[in-house]
């Protein structure tokens, strides 16, 4: 029922912004795989709208956002935002381009986007995002005494993801499963991990649970390694590519 009011939704939205959307899919804990009964569904789609658009002078409004009714929270980027935060290695969106759950999607747009996304990685601002994530989770959330099954979920999916990116160099898996999978091979905390999915999956978002010995070692150890091994900076990748997909994408509409 929920996929078919998703599709509905992006289907008025078409109709009532002009618009066409080029690729739509799940966000957050439902992408990532440790979703509770009561979580958002967070849809996230890229949109293009007529040539016209994008030959004016006046700035075109470049989001559309729809007001979270019963769980359903849709909003997207216009094209052109999308190819300019791709450009600078914008890890939101570079979770979106890989999200396991697609609900709409231009193949060629997304297998362009993906291509390109392969070269526009940038270490450093990939890591900076995930560690800082990770520090506010872990400082600001978990201990300051709010505990829960998902504060800690959302400190260790960032802490991997921001190790995956110091040892690999790669944007991460967006499925929580397959950063542990690869980045996790402590039976202790293997287990600490697998405990907080099943709790997370069987109560309400805000839950409360007691502190984890072993999660929290592990995830103020890590961080504290982490901070020192930041890649170095490195430039942009030149506009031309992202132009190239621009003029291809709204040529094929």
């Amino acid at each position: 029922m929920m996929e078919k009011r998703i599709l509905e939704t992006l289907e008025r939205i078409e109709w009532e912004h002009d618009v066409e959307i080029l690729f739509a899919c799940e966000s957050g804990s439902r992408a990532w795989g440790f979703a509770s009964p009561d979580s958002d569904y967070d849809v996230r789609f890229i949109y293009a709208g007529g040539l016209g658009r994008y030959l004016s002078v006046e700035k075109q409004r470049d989001v559309i956002e729809l007001p979270i009714v019963d769980e359903l929270d849709v909003n997207g980027w216009d094209v052109t935002k999308a190819l300019a935060l791709l450009r600078s290695s914008n890890p939101t969106l570079l979770e979106w381009l890989h999200s396991p759950v697609v609900y709409r999607c231009n193949e060629q747009f997304l297998a362009d986007m993906r291509r390109l996304s392969e070269r526009a990685v940038r270490p450093r601002a990939l890591c900076h995002h995930y560690l800082s994530m990770a520090g506010n989770e872990w400082r600001n959330k978990l201990q300051r005494g709010t505990v829960t099954a998902k504060r800690y979920l959302y400190a260790l999916r960032t802490l991997l993801c921001a190790r995956w990116v110091v040892e690999r160099s790669t944007i991460p898996p967006v499925a929580f499963e397959s950063l542990l999978a690869k980045m996790v091979d402590n039976e202790s905390l293997w287990h600490a991990v697998n405990s907080l999915l099943t709790a997370k999956a069987g109560s309400e978002e805000k839950a409360r649970m007691l502190r984890h010995p072993v999660l929290d070692t592990f995830i103020a150890e890590t961080l504290a390694e982490l901070e020192g091994r930041i890649p170095d900076s490195s430039d942009r990748l030149e506009a031309a590519p992202f132009d190239s997909l621009l003029i291809k994408t709204l040529g094929a509409l």
